[in-house]
């Protein structure tokens, strides 16, 4: 690991260990710039060692990237951020963007969650095309494709709500039947996982709030767009 070095380590997700990866830039003197999440996600410079918390730190490796002067200072123009977003403004989002420019997460693309294009077609930019002269046919193509990345992460996160909630009952029954057993510690255990299954279950249903309130800002925006093709033609 060196200056300018992107990062990671393995972070355990309810519980269990090793489960995504947490991004951060190195910068070469035992410090690193990461989104820190606490009570309050904030971007922060902390110890290499409060970054691994006993864990290993593996280096990202980039084709192309920016020099390592050019990587800290981009990251340290973002100390106080505090715009975390799992979608779209994520530890790994932050540390790409430091590195290589792209504001991007690999782990979101391999779950069909990558939304990072639809922060730039929201309603400033789409109301900007269909009001302002902008090409409507060109602004109709980047909504399409903003509406076709929701329809994927939607299809995903509602399976991901549907086997939590699954996951919530499955784990009631199998607490219900070690109690019948006696076996208090296998109950527990089974509520323990339980609750997990109901966090996921939260968070899942949170997200597609979220992308609820999104696909409404696309649909006003493509009337506004259909109208000025109308006129046009």
């Amino acid at each position: 690991m060196a200056r300018g070095d992107q990062i990671y380590v393995m972070r355990p997700l309810l519980s269990v260990e090793g489960v995504y990866e947490h991004h951060g830039i190195d910068c070469g003197d035992g410090t690193v710039i990461h989104y820190h999440k606490g009570d309050d996600a904030v971007v922060t410079r902390t110890t290499m060692e409060g970054f691994a918390r006993g864990t290993s730190v593996y280096t990202k490796q980039q084709p192309l990237a920016f020099i390592p002067d050019i990587v800290v200072q981009r990251a340290e123009s973002r100390l106080g951020e505090r715009q975390y977003n799992l979608l779209t403004n994520n530890c790994e989002h932050f540390a790409n963007w430091c590195k290589t420019g792209r504001n991007e997460s690999q782990q979101l693309i391999n779950y069909g969650l990558d939304l990072s294009q639809i922060r730039s077609l929201d309603s400033r930019r789409m109301i900007e095309e269909a009001a302002q002269g902008g090409d409507p046919t060109t602004a109709m193509q980047l909504l399409q494709h903003a509406q076709s990345n929701i329809s994927v992460a939607q299809s995903t996160l509602k399976n991901q709500y549907n086997q939590a909630q699954q996951d919530m009952t499955t784990w009631e029954r199998v607490a219900k039947l070690a109690l019948k057993q006696n076996r208090e510690d296998l109950a527990r255990a089974a509520l323990e996982r339980k609750v997990q299954a109901k966090k996921q279950a939260e968070a899942a249903r949170s997200q597609l709030a979220e992308l609820v309130g999104i696909q409404t800002t696309l649909d006003r925006n493509s009337q506004q767009i259909k109208q000025r093709l109308t006129a046009i033609g």
